[in-house]
């Protein structure tokens, strides 16, 4: 019995240990972006990328410490991101041109690497990971409904024409600053490259084979932690 107590102290005194140098960084981030969307397709319907577009996101960021410069990243983030493409309409016989508008609620999963200090107060930081997103609204060339001039189908919620998942990787670099006992200031650069087709429409509906659309994200990062 005597032999279990003290195991079971053992155990309780390690997981308070662990427990008490686990630190917890909860704070806000605003993220302008310049959002793009990469397409592939056979030639007969030539799917090209065909502009970019500035889009605003921002929310709740929450870093956990396992160590002193390392931590597990994640938060909710409501994010935009689109663009336009342009591909052949073969009912139309013209080259057509959309303009996609979509914005997700967006889960990060990633890691965060820091320096020790570059300047006083001030460390590097190195993020890598990924994202989990789930689109919540959509316009196509700036309207909530669209009526697709190739079909007269007449017209549909834009948000049918994408899928609502998406992931994306994660890759971003910058610094942190700290300007009180518990206040930091951050900036960086991140990329979000996304790994999901998120047409539903052309392929289901047009029966356009081979047709991918799939999310790009540069984004500045500018934040505040608590």
């Amino acid at each position: 019995m005597t032999l279990k107590k003290t195991l079971l102290s053992l155990l309780f005194v390690g997981a308070s240990a662990t427990v008490a140098s686990a630190q917890v960084e909860i704070g806000l981030k605003l993220s302008p972006s310049l959002s793009y969307l990469r397409t592939d397709s056979p030639s007969a319907t030539n799917f090209q990328s065909d502009g970019s577009k500035l889009r605003l996101g921002g929310g709740v960021i929450v870093d956990y410490f396992f160590g002193e410069n390392y931590a597990f990243s994640t938060g909710l983030l409501l994010t935009g991101k689109g663009g336009a493409i342009s591909y052949r309409d073969d009912a139309l016989g013209t080259q057509q041109k959309r303009e996609y508008s979509i914005q997700y609620l967006e889960l990060p999963l990633t890691m965060k690497l820091y320096t020790n200090d570059v300047a006083p107060n001030t460390k590097l930081y190195f993020q890598v990971g990924g994202s989990a997103n789930v689109a919540i609204s959509a316009k196509i060339n700036d309207r909530k409904f669209y009526d697709d001039p190739g079909t007269s189908a007449g017209e549909s919620k834009a948000l049918k024409y994408v899928i609502f998942p998406d992931a994306s990787l994660l890759g971003a670099f910058g610094v942190e600053y700290q300007v009180g006992q518990s206040t930091k200031l951050l900036a960086g650069i991140s990329y979000h490259r996304g790994l999901v087709n998120i047409d539903r429409y052309y392929d289901n509906t047009r029966k356009y084979n081979g047709v991918t659309i799939k999310n790009n994200e540069v984004a500045l990062d500018l934040g505040i932690k608590f």
